[in-house]
């Protein structure tokens, strides 16, 4: 057997999410599909990072195991020529085969999109188009008080995990020129479901001075108050940028 790793690129507004689901349209069902419709062959692929529905991916990674050896050059040329526009494999590696993409993690970084002013409509699907006035400093103070380890179960939906403790290394903001869009960067090596979107929907509100202040970011960290319901953020401005393994993997 041979293993493949891939990195792909796509528009999650038109997808139910990454990970197969009997009734909806997923990213990775679309892959398989595709890649059955060129090749012939059946494929069972494994993502790093299960993203929602509508969320968007520049640097997912995945891999699966084919019985014969082809070319990655040639399997990424033909299966990007089958594929929907809003979606592209923008790399292809013959890996070891016991490879899994969600061991090993070094980093993942994630980016958020939002805009203040009305974007552009090409834009529009890209970020959040947050209305209310924003002080950006208490932005910035927000947000650095999650960096660190911390209990986030009051930013994830669901306890499945068997840990909702995670670390997040460091979280900054950037602009994005061609956008005209604010971007918050987060990185860690793993994170729970709506944790990201949680985090940025809650500073936000703090931000904008509106029902939450840095007090009840600060008691959700704490778990004092792990049954508020922290405000989430549209799932069209998160960005699966980067996913980094520990050298000896790779």
């Amino acid at each position: 057997m041979t293993a493949y790793k891939i990195i792909v690129a796509y528009d999650g507004t038109a997808y139910h999410g990454w990970q197969f689901q009997n009734h909806n349209i997923t990213v990775v069902q679309i892959l398989q599909d595709c890649f059955e419709s060129v090749f012939k062959q059946k494929i069972t692929i494994s993502g790093a990072s299960r993203t929602d529905a509508g969320v968007h991916a520049l640097g997912q990674v995945a891999t699966f195991t084919l019985a014969m050896q082809i070319a990655p050059e040639t399997l990424k040329f033909a299966w990007n020529n089958a594929l929907p526009d809003d979606i592209l494999i923008r790399d292809i590696a013959i890996v070891p085969e016991g490879f899994n993409p969600r061991h090993n993690v070094f980093l993942k970084t994630y980016k958020y999109f939002f805009f203040v002013q009305r974007p552009m409509p090409l834009f529009q699907h890209c970020g959040w188009y947050f209305k209310r006035p924003l002080d950006f400093d208490e932005l910035n103070k927000a947000l650095q008080l999650l960096v660190g380890e911390h209990d986030f179960r009051s930013f994830c939906t669901g306890y499945d995990m068997k840990s909702t403790i995670r670390t997040v290394h460091s979280i900054h903001l950037e602009f994005d020129d061609a956008m005209q869009a604010h971007v918050i960067v987060v990185k860690g090596r793993g994170f729970l479901r709506y944790m990201i979107r949680r985090i940025v929907g809650a500073c936000l509100t703090v931000a904008s001075r509106d029902d939450l202040s840095h007090h009840d970011v600060q008691a959700a960290l704490d778990a004092k108050n792990s049954e508020q319901t922290l405000p989430n953020s549209p799932s069209k401005g998160l960005l699966l940028y980067e996913i980094v393994y520990e050298s000896q993997v790779l």
